[in-house]
């Protein structure tokens, strides 16, 4: 009966009403499988995480996360392509630079569509920041 949770349960958090929710919270819970990057993000303050100096601890992680977040990248990159495909399809417009459509998703660094890096991590948490300023 009790309403507690119990240690080691996950807590679902309540959705951010962004597009990218769930890439967004895949790669926090890949992050945190990592226990250097979880330790350096329980002890970073807000404008550690916003300044991008959290991203670089993105290259200590191991190259099984690596590995995890290159994929989920890959997928959401093919998600944005086929939403656009889809409006595109839509409208019944030819012609259109799919490279340019994907410059407006700025949770993600499109001119690298394979690998997470750094700079991947820096946009996401600026495009979360930005959302709720």
């Amino acid at each position: 009966k009790g309403g507690g949770h119990v240690e080691g349960e996950k807590v679902e958090n309540p959705d951010t009403g962004l597009y990218y929710d769930e890439y967004l919270r895949q790669v926090i819970d890949v992050l945190e499988t990592d226990k250097h990057f979880r330790e350096k993000l329980q002890t970073a303050d807000i404008e550690e995480i916003k300044s991008g100096k959290l991203s670089r601890e993105l290259d200590l992680v191991s190259h099984h996360v690596r590995t995890r977040l290159d994929e989920l990248k890959r997928q959401e990159v093919a998600r944005l392509r086929m939403l656009i495909k889809a409006k595109m399809d839509s409208v019944q417009d030819t012609g259109i630079d799919h490279q340019a459509l994907l410059k407006q998703f700025e949770h993600l660094n499109h001119q690298n569509p394979d690998k997470f890096e750094p700079k991947d991590l820096d946009m996401l948490i600026k495009a979360v920041s930005a959302r709720y300023k």
